[in-house]
């Protein structure tokens, strides 16, 4: 029976031992935290959507990868396998209206908790406050514990530690410094589905720090995106701006401008919105036409009048036109620990088709630590899943 180490207990992690148990390997999962998965359930706190229940051709086009590996896993393991899944731990699921996937109950807990019990029952071993720090000279895992200095042998091991943000849940990408000292191939950790930064004045902080935008439409470098944004004390974040954060990134990262047009009501047409203004009574100030004849609650107003210093075109079509087209400049991502993913991470040239490291036989990676993006939506949770399965089979079954 192969012994097969995980280092990492999130979704990817676990998938890989579900994976490598049911290979008949004998499974050891090591976490530094003091409990697994915390991401995961730092994740679903507002709703576990851990697929997407959209056709698979556009589903696997979400994903930036370099080639077709990454494609094929998910083509391999996707939004119906995933649901499969969670049926065989006794947890139903749910498509929103949106077409995202959810457990019914909506929570993260009893996924994990069902997870953890079957890993258990499979012989699983799971040992937590175990941080990684890399191999001895006989070749066997080093951790430190509370209780000092730990070696560990394993046939097979499998890496599935996350990318680098968050690094109060456990992912805090210090092991790339390991494996790049081992001569695996790097790309530096980029923020992803990230939100950004923006100077706000002290007066619209005072009032709207916290406050939701909702119900937009957000353009940027010809994506599209609808949905809310919160207003942070260092800029924006939220479910709309998420989708368009890679392209966002890369214009400011090449040294351009980056902005979105906000749409403030995309349900309103802008010829029909014109009139409704146009009909406002001359004297009304700028707040009362926000308010009565473009029918803006105060939050969407008090953008306006931030962004325009409270100058904005009295001209019904120009204020219209502005309502629908609405600046908003972008200095900067927010910083990495913030990111709800990260890019970069270990080079799909330094893996085989296994997910095996190149450098390092017997090593393979899973989840987030490969340099993949996707934005949120079920996607990211999908493919980590995908992964840690490819890499739990392959460690499982291959020779090396």
């Amino acid at each position: 029976m192969r012994n097969v180490a995980i280092i990492g207990a999130g979704p990817a992690g676990l998938m890989a031992a579900d994976a490598a148990l049911a290979g008949g390997a004998s499974v050891s999962i090591y976490d530094a935290m003091p409990s697994p998965a915390r991401k995961f359930l730092m994740a679903g706190k507002s709703g576990l959507n851990i697929t997407h229940s959209e056709k698979p051709e556009a589903f696997r086009a979400r994903y930036t990868a370099p080639d077709a590996r990454l494609a094929a896993m998910v083509e391999a393991f996707g939004p119906k396998e995933v649901i499969r899944w969670m049926d065989g731990l006794g947890i139903a699921a749910k498509t929103g209206s949106s077409g995202r996937v959810f457990p019914v109950s909506m929570k993260a807990s009893p996924v994990l908790r069902a997870w953890l019990a079957r890993l258990a029952a499979g012989g699983a071993a799971l040992h937590t406050r175990h941080r990684w720090t890399g191999w001895d000279g006989a070749g066997r895992l080093l951790f430190e514990t509370p209780e000092g200095s730990f070696a560990a042998e394993a046939d097979a091991t499998i890496l599935a530690l996350g990318g680098a943000s968050w690094a109060r849940l456990g992912s805090d990408g210090s092991w790339a410094d390991i494996l790049q000292a081992r001569g695996v191939e790097m790309e530096a950790f980029g923020p992803a589905n990230c939100g950004f930064l923006r100077p706000w004045s002290d007066h619209f902080l005072s009032q709207n720090e916290g406050a939701a935008i909702k119900a937009v439409r957000l353009s940027a470098g010809g994506q599209v995106s609808r949905g809310d944004f919160v207003i942070t004390r260092g800029g924006i974040e939220g479910g709309a701006v998420y989708p368009l954060a890679a392209g966002l990134a890369a214009s400011l990262k090449a040294g351009g401008p980056a902005a979105l047009e906000v749409d403030l009501l995309p349900d309103t047409d802008e010829a029909k919105l014109a009139a409704r203004l146009a009909a406002a009574s001359p004297k009304d100030s700028l707040a009362s036409r926000l308010r009565k004849a473009a029918r803006l609650g105060p939050v969407k107003s008090a953008l306006v009048r931030e962004l325009t210093r409270g100058e904005a075109a009295a001209d019904p079509a120009a204020l219209a036109r502005l309502l629908k087209h609405l600046a908003l400049a972008l200095t900067a991502p927010a910083p990495l620990d913030r990111a709800i993913s990260t890019t970069g991470g270990v080079a799909w040239n330094a893996i085989d088709d296994s997910l095996m490291l190149k450098a390092l036989p017997g090593v393979w990676c899973a989840g987030e630590m490969i340099a993949w993006d996707a934005p949120t939506g079920g996607y990211l949770l999908t493919a980590c899943l995908a992964t840690g399965r490819a890499a739990g089979k392959a460690a499982c079954a291959l020779s090396f």
